[in-house]
């Protein structure tokens, strides 16, 4: 009866395979100026294993084999993936034709547990968290870096001073997601009704991390109910932004104070759907930034000679009268003074640079011909996705000299920034790209790249720091490519001491 069964069931899955292969056969065919159709033999799913492994190294593969233009399909999705970065700009200003909202509309509520907002269910709700965004730039941003600064201070201060000579010891990735964390989460939301600090913010940073773990299966559509304790790690994170708790926290950033009044305008928007934007805003504040916050500190580590020239810059731009640290003297994290670090800010870059893989993607409106150059027509189908990958162009040795290699002051040149590079003996408009594109870069990008220095400037001023184990190779955790700064494989050990005053 058993081998009965089986038989049945092996069959039925043969004759589906057959089915689905049939109609896969009479699918979708390339048309004349559409690009190169890469299919996959397995129906429905078709290349996505194989992008999913490493995407870098397959994309890097069918570039050598199609070309700049082709178009891939993944998951039931077809994705027309442009890998030569001077034809970026003529996808990027598309706008209109190649929208980035209906893909954001599908994946965001569902990821972050919230109604769809751009319905008629909340007029006028998604124009306000736009203009929400410009809290996040010029004087606004003035207030947030000082207030991140004093933060971080406060954490450092309290929960890694150390006596004397005493070293202590701790995992880097982990070290820097709870400072970053904690002191982020102070920034934008508030400090605690009692006390200085919150008292459960440890437990919220390891729900955050069973979160964040799960998030690319979350991206790709898998339901949150099959995920194990994500789901119970997302509701509690919520739990914790509900507006009631919210109003009792003291001193919130004005960016946030905005988003509660503007959220309480709309009564058809329940409690946990506005904590569920809340949670959005907090994942964005930190997904990416503590990965690139180590990076940053890790690259460093790496090159002692990069870590000595960082750290004499530092010492000469943000030390009054070239004095040490000490109880009295404090660095003057102001943002015009770190807006002088030209190398720190070069080590940064760098390191993104080389952990940045995010995909910036449009969906095409309708039936259109993408005018990549004036001789390179491309025509493209409503649905269709358009997909750049910049960490292909970051590794391009025609465009960075030795791209695998970490240069710490690749990004100045002659006492300046360096941003100008090329390709095929054309100036590149876009050349590194951790932040997005377009009209879908991160609003938060200054404040971003703010906090991760201001990190860098009390690690490097205030301790001395050593990796344990300087010869450990650490590489690239593919699992969250095409979503951001990619993770360390690997753990790694470091130890930390005050700084002789």
């Amino acid at each position: 009866m058993w081998n009965m069964f089986l038989l049945e069931t092996l069959v039925s899955v043969l004759l589906g395979f057959a089915l689905f292969s049939l109609i896969d056969a009479f699918g979708r065919k390339r048309k004349n100026r559409e690009p190169p159709l890469i299919k996959g033999w397995i129906p429905y799913i078709g290349k996505a294993l194989e992008f999913g492994r490493d995407p870098s190294r397959f994309l890097a593969a069918l570039k050598k084999e199609y070309g700049d233009i082709f178009t891939v399909r993944i998951a039931g999705k077809y994705i027309t993936f442009i890998m030569n970065p001077n034809l970026y700009p003529a996808v990027i200003k598309h706008g209109k034709q190649l929208d980035f909202h209906e893909f954001s509309d599908q994946v965001s509520p569902r990821t972050f547990g919230y109604p769809c907002i751009r319905s008629s269910k909340f007029p006028g709700l998604d124009d306000q968290i736009q203009r929400s965004y410009q809290l996040l730039k010029g004087e606004n941003l003035n207030t947030l870096a000082q207030s991140m600064v004093e933060n971080l201070e406060l954490v450092l201060q309290q929960d890694h001073h150390t006596q004397g000579s005493q070293w202590r010891t701790d995992e880097l990735y982990g070290f820097c997601c709870r400072v970053m964390f904690e002191a982020t989460f102070m920034t934008l939301y508030g400090q605690p009704s009692q006390g200085s600090r919150h008292t459960h913010i440890a437990a919220l940073t390891e729900k955050f991390k069973k979160f964040d773990a799960v998030l690319p299966l979350l991206i790709a559509g898998v339901p949150i109910s099959l995920l194990g304790a994500a789901k119970a790690a997302r509701e509690e994170l919520k739990r914790f932004l509900l507006p009631q708790r919210l109003a009792s926290m003291l001193a919130p950033s004005r960016f946030i104070q905005d988003r509660v009044n503007m959220f309480e305008q709309y009564h058809m928007l329940g409690d946990l759907d506005k904590a569920g934007h809340h949670f959005t805003i907090l994942w964005a504040s930190v997904g990416n930034t503590v990965p690139a916050t180590f990076w940053a500190v890790y690259h460093l580590l790496m090159q002692p000679e990069a870590l000595d020239a960082v750290r004499e810059e530092i010492r000469c731009v943000l030390l009054p009268s070239q004095q040490e640290v000490g109880s009295n003297v404090v660095p003057i994290l102001t943002r015009e003074r770190m807006d002088r670090l030209l190398l720190l800010d070069s080590a940064v870059s760098e390191s993104l640079r080389l952990s940045a893989a995010s995909m910036n993607i449009r969906v095409a409106q309708e039936d259109f011909t993408l005018l990549l150059a004036p001789d390179l027509p491309v025509d493209l189908r409503q649905g269709d996705i358009v997909a750049l990958y910049p960490q292909i162009m970051h590794m391009d040795p025609e465009i960075f000299e030795e791209p695998q290699s970490y240069r710490f002051d690749r990004f100045v040149e002659d006492g300046q920034q360096k941003r100008k590079f090329g390709k095929s003996d054309q100036k590149l408009t876009y050349c590194c790209m951790p932040f997005g594109s377009g009209s879908t870069k991160c609003p938060g990008r200054y404040l971003a790249m703010l906090e991760i220095k201001q990190f860098l400037c009390l690690i490097l001023l205030c301790f001395e720091v050593e990796l344990l184990d300087p010869q450990k190779q650490v590489g690239l955790d593919q699992s969250r490519a095409g979503l951001g700064i990619l993770l360390p494989d690997t753990h790694v050990s470091f130890r930390y001491r005050c700084r002789p005053m």
